[in-house]
């Protein structure tokens, strides 16, 4: 006796419901279902297995690296599973439509939290290639200007998708920005500047800097101003196309100081002692550790000295340890000189008079 279940399972599965037959719903179904198999063995047994490896080379960032791909590109395939299931079901034009709507929207809104996290961490990335702790809160400050800038071109990218004219908003937009950016000019100028300062790094954060007739340490960068802390305890405030526009003195990366200086003895000076001069002031400067001699020199004949030069270099950039060693220097020299009987030079005038004799 024949039995009749084939013919009805062929009825059942092509039995129409909103037009669509029951086999179009499985099959969409079976999509699902294969697409959440395969998904889960890429984000459970993949990234679990560099999960681990990373965990065992101790690398944060890359760990990074896998929370941005979990957290954007898995939804994105979870996003793209459904569109594809769904996309082969005959659908009413206005559910069609808001559908499209939804995974436009959707599809956006993590797509601009990828590039976001990826720009991040690009710039994390930076701020530990350029080996500086201080220039990491500068990169930081940019972050929500790059987020404003990707979420209006998201924006933007959306409402094209969503069949609104964008052309003549971006029109309207445009002729109310160039208002605007003649407004601010200043301060867009400030701001380009800003971005120079970051990325070309002429100083950072802690940086002694000579701007000028300005002096100071670097305190804080921001978007329009720079902020120094000068020597007398002031804060000095200046823009940052001031600086851009000058020429800057770093002091961080001097590892010597070249130092020269003048002295000068009176014309009344032995030739005996003008010779023993360079030998003394060496002496003086060999036993100081900070510092290291270079020469001394009978320089010339002046109005009313006899004037040696001296150079030497101060093993730091330490601006009290080059004091210290020229105060040193200083309070020797007038020793030794004493005792050799050699007296300074200071400003003199020598008036010759020749008395005439009357006849």
């Amino acid at each position: 006796m024949p039995t009749e279940s084939p013919d009805v399972f062929t009825q059942f599965i092509e039995q129409e419901i909103l037009g669509n037959q029951v086999l179009d719903y499985l099959i969409a179904l079976g999509i699902i279902m294969i697409g959440l198999i395969i998904i889960k063995i890429v984000a459970n047994v993949i990234l679990g297995r560099i999960k681990t490896w990373l965990r065992q080379a101790d690398a944060s960032l890359d760990n990074s690296l896998i929370k941005i791909v979990e957290r954007a590109l898995i939804p994105i395939f979870y996003l793209g599973l459904f569109y594809v299931a769904l996309n082969g079901l005959t659908l009413h034009p206005i559910l069609d439509r808001l559908l499209d709507g939804v995974w436009a929207i959707a599809f956006t809104v993590i797509a601009i939290r990828f590039v976001v996290s990826v720009i991040q961490y690009g710039l994390i990335l930076y701020g530990i290639k350029a080996n500086n702790p201080n220039i990491q809160p500068t990169l930081n400050s940019l972050v929500p200007a790059i987020r404003v800038v990707v979420w209006a071109i998201g924006f933007i990218f959306l409402l094209d998708n969503l069949q609104f004219n964008v052309s003549a908003m971006i029109a309207s937009l445009g002729i109310g920005g160039i208002a605007i950016a003649l407004a601010s000019q200043g301060l867009l100028q400030d701001l380009f500047s800003y971005f120079s300062i970051v990325f070309d790094r002429p100083f950072e954060l802690g940086d002694f800097i000579i701007v000028g007739d300005f002096i100071g340490t670097v305190e804080y960068i921001g978007i329009k101003t720079t902020r120094l802390k000068s020597l007398s305890g002031e804060r000095l405030v200046i823009s940052n196309t001031d600086l851009t526009g000058s020429r800057i003195r770093n002091y961080k990366h001097m590892q010597t100081r070249r130092i020269v200086f003048k002295l000068g003895v009176t014309y009344e000076t032995q030739v005996e002692q003008l010779e023993k001069i360079p030998q003394i002031i060496q002496d003086i400067i060999d036993p100081i550790e900070t510092i290291t001699f270079d020469r001394a020199h009978f320089l010339a004949y002046g109005d009313f000295s006899l004037d040696y030069e001296v150079v030497y270099n101060v093993n730091s950039s330490d601006f009290a340890q080059y004091m210290d060693a020229q105060q040193h220097i200083n309070l020797e020299l007038k020793r030794r000189f004493e005792a050799e009987g050699i007296e300074f030079a200071y400003p003199t005038q020598v008036i010759y008079h020749n008395a005439l004799q009357g006849g």
